[in-house]
């Protein structure tokens, strides 16, 4: 739905592009009955500048954050997927009891 020039971050993300700091250049909105309505912000395709590579720091950081997500904070052994905030730890040591009936 974006006129030609302009895109949206996704779309410049799909692009490999990023907004650079330039200022929104339009907005699309469509209405929505309970909430207010959905915007979608647009920026000048052009003035877009190229995605910055991950350093190898970077990545670092992104493992470490990962695997504190994956970290049972009970049992402190590695899940092996990311633990629901709903439960707050890993599946196991949430639901002891089940564990015991299925041996």
């Amino acid at each position: 739905m974006a006129p030609d020039g302009l895109a949206t971050r996704r779309q410049l993300r799909a692009r490999g592009l990023r907004p650079g700091g330039q200022d929104v250049a339009a907005q699309l909105e469509r209405p929505r009955r309970r909430r207010g309505p959905l915007v979608a912000y647009l920026y000048r395709i052009e003035q877009a500048q190229p995605m910055r590579p991950m350093t190898p720091a970077r990545w670092a950081a992104l493992a470490k954050a990962n695997a504190a997500r994956r970290t049972c904070p009970q049992c402190h052994n590695d899940a092996g997927y990311v633990i629901p905030a709903a439960l707050g730890m890993c599946v196991p040591c949430a639901y002891p009891d089940d564990e015991q009936r299925a041996a």
